[in-house]
């Protein structure tokens, strides 16, 4: 398996010419129509049969080697973040306000680099769907593109995803079966009072200090009602109401970050979020709307799926490169609606003693495009003997 990394190692510099390509022309969620462009010409002109439009602006392209049965998907996300980056060099996002904050480009270019060796080789007998995913970042690509039937027009018998994960050792790969990542959930609540002038609050149903009051009782939802082994969180994130000191207004927006890490813990706490504001808006006569996003869900990788990949992995790189199990995190990812689907393998490969995705100075690290690309490489021919 070493030759395979040395094989796709040979091939860095074109990886990173086509990340710097999409890091210069960032595109956010359901936009990335230039960046499916790119991707599906330059799949295209490797031998692949390319669908696109699919979840609006995703991608499928398919590739049938022999005449194996078997049938799989590799998953990259391919949308940008809303964030004004901060790195210097040749690359940098040449957009302003949005930027590939979160390394998708690198996935994205991953991806390409496998499906550019799986084409030169053919060394595969099945069928290899290879997935460019749109608007992952608002947790919206993955339901888009099964709702447009993607795993009715492009069978799987199993579908991969990889993320890269700064604090982590760089160019390790990271396994863990069962729940890996969180649920979320958006949701805003309303609150509706009466609006005075400030200096009558007597005459006011004041949504502000039933707002205040909201945020903080929130808090005791993790603190009190879920326990220290199971994993929560519940952030107000905005807190939008009025304009002027002396006005007091006529309603008060929270904006809520809702996150669990098993599906009866997150029952739980959605539910005690409805009372808690119920009673909250009762106390303070306030009326209230609580307005549900798309519901989350958690990421569960199968177990014997994920022991089997990491063991590819080990054959690949060696058994220090490779952890299992890894950690988990509450961060959220639409990868768990393709994990419902079908039996999914979602691992992370390190990027390194870096800022934190999402952080305006992140940027992947280019050192590991060979690494992700030879793992998938590696994970189509293990399925696809």
């Amino acid at each position: 398996m070493d030759t395979l990394l040395s094989a796709l190692s040979a091939d860095q510099e074109q990886m990173k010419s086509w990340r710097h390509h999409m890091h210069r022309h960032p595109e956010i969620a359901f936009d990335e129509h230039n960046t499916a462009g790119y991707i599906a010409e330059l799949l295209r002109g490797w031998g692949y049969e390319v669908t696109e439009g699919i979840g609006k602006t995703g991608l499928v392209a398919r590739m049938k080697c022999g005449d194996g049965t078997k049938s799989i998907g590799l998953r990259a996300d391919t949308d940008a973040l809303a964030v004004q980056e901060m790195i210097e060099g040749e690359h940098k996002s040449t957009v302003e306000g949005k930027s590939h904050t979160c390394g998708h480009d690198g996935h994205s270019a991953m991806l390409l680099g496998a499906a550019q060796y799986l084409a030169r080789t053919r060394a595969f007998n099945g069928t290899v769907n290879l997935i460019f995913q749109p608007a992952e970042e608002i947790m919206g690509g993955a339901v888009a593109m099964i709702k447009d039937g993607l795993f009715e027009r492009f069978p799987m018998d199993a579908v991969f995803g990889m993320h890269n994960m700064p604090t982590l050792e760089r160019g390790k790969l990271y396994f863990t079966g069962g729940p890996v990542m969180a649920a979320v959930d958006n949701w805003e609540i309303v609150l509706t009072g009466k609006g005075s002038h400030g200096s009558m609050p007597e005459k006011s149903i004041d949504p502000v200090v039933a707002g205040a009051s909201l945020v903080m009782a929130l808090q005791t939802i993790v603190s009190r009602n879920v326990a220290p082994k199971d994993s929560a969180v519940v952030s107000v994130g905005a807190f939008l109401a009025g304009d002027a000191g002396n006005v007091i207004p006529q309603t008060a927006m929270l904006r809520l970050s809702i996150r669990s890490s098993a599906p009866a813990t997150r029952k739980l706490v959605l539910d005690k979020v409805k009372a808690i504001t119920a009673a909250q808006a009762a106390a303070f006569d306030v009326t209230f709307e609580i307005r549900e996003g798309a519901p989350g869900a958690v990421l569960v990788n199968d177990p014997a799926q994920t022991a089997e990949s990491a063991e590819v992995a080990k054959a690949l790189l060696g058994e220090d490169q490779v952890v299992m199990p890894g950690p988990t995190f509450m961060g959220s990812e639409d990868f768990a609606y393709f994990a419902q689907q079908k039996p999914g393998t979602y691992c992370f490969i390190g990027n390194g003693d870096t800022p934190m995705v999402h952080h305006p100075m992140y940027d992947f690290d280019d050192r590991n495009l060979p690494v992700g690309a030879a793992y998938w490489v590696a994970i189509t021919q293990h399925y696809l003997k």
